[in-house]
């Protein structure tokens, strides 16, 4: 057994061990943690019963989406690994949510991301109509937004993630949390590579507009409401329309930290990396 295959398991007996601890202190709720997650096998039978009951509509049916979700785990095992360090990051990283089996079954960033990478598998495999579809019902059900053809890593934090938007070209590296309302989009009518690549423990704010194919360097922070044009130094805070560098995180990977009042920005060497950006002093 792989160390990726170990971490499934153990996550598995956990979520099972705790939905029934669940069950016993709450009743009412005996019947969803039954059908999603007691009653399954393994943890790609509850993401797939999971998946399709969110998406699921007359025309396309339950079943019908939980066989794809199935066919997409048993193509690609590290589909489930990436599931788990996915939970696990909002686990560790949101003080108001320490429970994987509320993170699981009840956060909507959570189903996002598990239903688009479903959709991102189809499309790799050319199932390009299906991937669209399950593209259109994320953003029905979900009000999120995010192209099929995207890429993004694992332990990806989508804190409330309504009105996100993810572009086609876009590109996220792993260990990333991005809050609501953030938009990594193009800049206009062009064509090809036009989206934004943000870096490794990069923590983008709620509200925040990353516009173009432009680089957010790994570690960076992009504060809430900012418009951000031009790339971002790596190790860099950059806030405003249009964002500017104003310091630096006191943390390798602000996105594990989630300060959002900058409170440990430093100013001290911003100048100094990125002198035809004023900095400004907080």
């Amino acid at each position: 057994m792989s160390n990726s295959d170990s971490e499934v398991q153990v996550f598995w007996n956990d979520l099972v061990a705790e939905a029934k601890t669940i069950v016993k202190k709450e009743p009412v709720l005996e019947d969803i943690m039954n059908k999603q997650v007691i009653t399954c096998s393994s943890l790609d039978q509850c993401l797939a019963r999971i998946i399709s009951s969110k998406l699921a509509t007359r025309e396309v049916d339950r079943q019908q989406l939980f066989q794809v979700c199935m066919q997409a785990y048993a193509d690609d095992p590290l589909l489930l690994s990436y599931a788990v360090a996915d939970v696990m990051a909002v686990a560790n990283r949101d003080p108001a949510s320490k429970s994987v089996v509320r993170i699981l079954l009840f956060l909507k960033g959570p189903h996002v991301l598990e239903s688009w990478r479903i959709s991102h598998w189809l499309w790799c495999k050319g199932r390009c109509d299906l991937a669209c579809y399950i593209q259109s019902r994320i953003s029905d059900v979900f009000s999120v937004d995010i192209h099929p053809a995207a890429r993004i890593g694992k332990g990806l934090m989508l804190d409330h993630a309504t009105n996100i938007v993810i572009g086609e070209t876009a590109v996220i590296a792993d260990t990333v949390s991005m809050l609501h309302d953030v938009t990594l989009g193009g800049t206009g009518k062009e064509q090809g590579d036009r989206h934004p690549k943000v870096g490794k423990g990069v923590m983008i704010g709620a509200g925040a507009k990353v516009l173009g194919n432009i680089h957010i360097g790994e570690g960076a922070i992009v504060g809430a409401g900012s418009v951000v044009l031009r790339d971002v130094p790596a190790h860099t805070t950059v806030v405003g329309v249009p964002a500017r560098v104003v310091g630096r995180p006191q943390m390798d990977m602000p996105s594990l930290d989630m300060d959002q009042m900058l409170s440990g920005c430093k100013a001290d060497d911003a100048q100094e990396q990125c002198p035809a950006i004023a900095v400004k002093q907080i």
